[in-house]
C-alpha cells in the first residue's frame, strides 16, 4: 500500500480542496481566525478551494466566506440528514445559489444511514430532485453525497437526467459498481482522506479503476483527516495535499501529474469557479 512519505515537491504544484466546510473548521491554531487556514492551505499549494454548505440556516454564512477570499468559492445546498423530515425553501435556496461565487449546488443526495428499517424517505427525495431541479435551472453541478442508499441516489439521477448538469460524488465509498453507473452519467468521483486509511481497500480499487480525467481530490474537512494526521489533528484544506500524495503513488504517477489533472478537472467541471489567481 503507498505511504504517505513523500517529498515537498508539490508545494510548487497546485491543487484544490474540491470539498470542505470552511465555516465549520477548528480555528483554534489560528487564534480562531479563518484566513490563517486558508494562508495554511497556500502554503501547502492549495490555491482554490470549495466550501460547501450543508444547513439551510448557514447558507449565508459560506457564501458570505466565499465573498471574503479571492480564491474560495461555494456551493449551496442542505445535507439529507438535516432537519430531518422538514421542507426546506428552495426559493431562499435559489437566491443565494444565483451569487457568482457559488459554483455548485449540494450538499444533496440521499443518506439512510442513520434511518430505522423501513423509514419513510418520501422527504429525503423530494430534497434530492429539488436540487436537482435547481442545478438544472442554474446550469450548475451537483455536490453528491451518498451513503447506504445507493439504488435510490442512482435512480433519481437518471429520473431526473442529472446527467444534464452533471456534478461530483464526493467523498466516495462505495464500490466499484456505482462508480461505474455515476461515471457513466457524467459524474466525477472525489476521494478523501479515506482513502490514505489502511483497511480502506474498497475505494483504493475504485480510485485505480477511476480514470485520471473523471477524480477529484478533496478534505471533507473538518472531517477525515488523512494519514499522518488522522487520529491526531482536525482536518483542514491544506491536508488534501496528503491525499493527492497518496493517489500519484497508489496510481503511480508524478505528484505533478496528479495535481494538474485533478486541478484541471476542478475547473472542466465547475466551469463557474473561474481561476482568478
Amino acid at each position: 500500500m503507498p505511504s504517505c512519505a513523500h517529498s515537498i515537491e508539490a508545494e510548487d504544484k497546485m491543487i484544490v480542496d474540491s470539498h470542505c466546510h470552511l465555516n465549520m473548521l477548528d480555528l483554534s491554531a489560528y487564534n480562531d481566525d479563518l484566513a490563517g487556514a486558508v494562508n495554511a492551505a497556500k502554503d501547502k499549494g492549495v490555491e482554490y478551494i470549495l466550501s460547501i454548505s450543508v444547513e439551510f440556516q448557514k447558507i449565508a454564512e459560506v457564501v458570505n466566506i466565499a465573498q471574503r477570499f479571492p480564491n474560495v468559492f461555494a456551493s449551496v445546498g442542505v445535507h439529507p440528514d438535516e432537519h430531518q423530515g422538514e421542507a426546506i425553501d428552495m426559493q431562499i435556496v435559489k437566491q443565494h445559489a444565483e451569487h457568482k461565487k457559488v459554483v455548485a449546488i449540494g450538499e444533496t443526495g440521499l443518506d439512510y444511514y442513520r434511518q430505522a428499517a423501513g423509514a419513510d424517505m418520501a422527504w429525503q427525495h423530494q430534497r434530492f430532485r429539488e436540487h436537482i431541479a435547481l442545478a438544472k435551472s442554474l446550469q450548475k453541478p451537483l455536490i453528491i453525497h451518498t451513503r447506504a442508499a445507493r439504488e435510490d441516489t442512482l435512480r433519481i439521477l437518471q429520473e431526473e437526467q442529472a446527467d444534464a448538469i452533471g456534478g461530483v460524488m464526493h467523498c466516495f465509498t462505495e464500490d466499484w459498481a456505482m462508480a461505474k453507473a455515476a461515471l457513466d452519467l457524467g459524474f466525477y468521483i472525489s476521494m478523501s482522506g479515506i482513502v490514505t486509511f489502511k483497511n480502506a481497500t474498497q475505494v483504493q480499487e475504485v480510485a485505480l479503476k477511476t480514470p485520471i480525467d473523471r477524480l477529484l481530490i478533496e478534505t471533507d474537512a473538518p472531517f477525515l483527516t488523512p494519514v499522518p494526521f488522522r487520529g491526531k489533528k482536525p482536518n483542514e484544506p491544506q491536508y488534501v495535499y496528503y491525499v493527492a500524495a497518496f493517489l500519484a503513488e497508489l496510481k503511480k504517477m508524478s505528484f505533478a501529474d496528479m495535481a494538474d489533472k485533478t486541478t484541471e478537472n476542478f475547473f472542466n467541471l465547475f466551469k463557474k469557479a473561474a481561476p482568478s489567481l
